[in-house]
């Protein structure tokens, strides 16, 4: 998975020391309810679509240019159903980063981009919709609590989402 630009140039600076970085997170659905999921390239398991927003990127625009690079799909950004902080992550080169991840709901734009849902680069081995009720069983543990999250947003009935742009 290639490391954007711009951590690239700060790991100049600070090598593999820690690096606070925004992250953003998304809970894909198409119209029938099912999860958008890709299988990650680099551990093997089952997760949202996840990435790193670049400098002054809005968040949802980050996370849509995120899905669309990842899976083909273009999304609505409907709601920012949670903001958390990961644990730190240790890469196997050494390069250790944090982030602070927001994650939305979102919605596949239409019927056809849903249908269009592939691996579109070499962040996953794999992509497909699955309904909330029958998830792999080697879903990410750190997906399985961002799915909750937006599902459990649902539930609640929370109609008014925080602004996204």
């Amino acid at each position: 998975m290639p490391v954007p630009g711009f951590v690239a140039a700060l790991r100049s600076h600070v090598g593999h020391d820690l690096l606070w970085l925004p992250g953003v997170s998304a809970v894909v659905l198409d119209d029938d309810g099912r999860l958008l999921l890709g299988r990650r390239a680099d551990n093997g398991l089952w997760a949202v679509v996840s990435g790193i927003l670049e400098p002054g990127e809005d968040p949802a625009v980050g996370l849509a240019r995120e899905v669309l690079e990842e899976t083909g799909v273009d999304v609505v950004v409907d709601a920012l159903v949670a903001v958390t902080v990961t644990s730190p992550v240790e890469y196997p080169n050494g390069d250790r980063s944090q982030y602070l991840d927001l994650c939305f709901l979102c919605r596949a734009a239409s019927p056809e981009s849903a249908a269009r849902a592939h691996v579109a680069d070499d962040e996953s081995t794999d992509v497909a919709w699955f309904a909330p009720d029958d998830v792999p069983p080697d879903l990410a543990p750190s997906s399985a609590e961002r799915v909750g999250h937006a599902l459990g947003w649902l539930a609640a009935g929370s109609g008014s989402p925080f602004f996204v742009r």
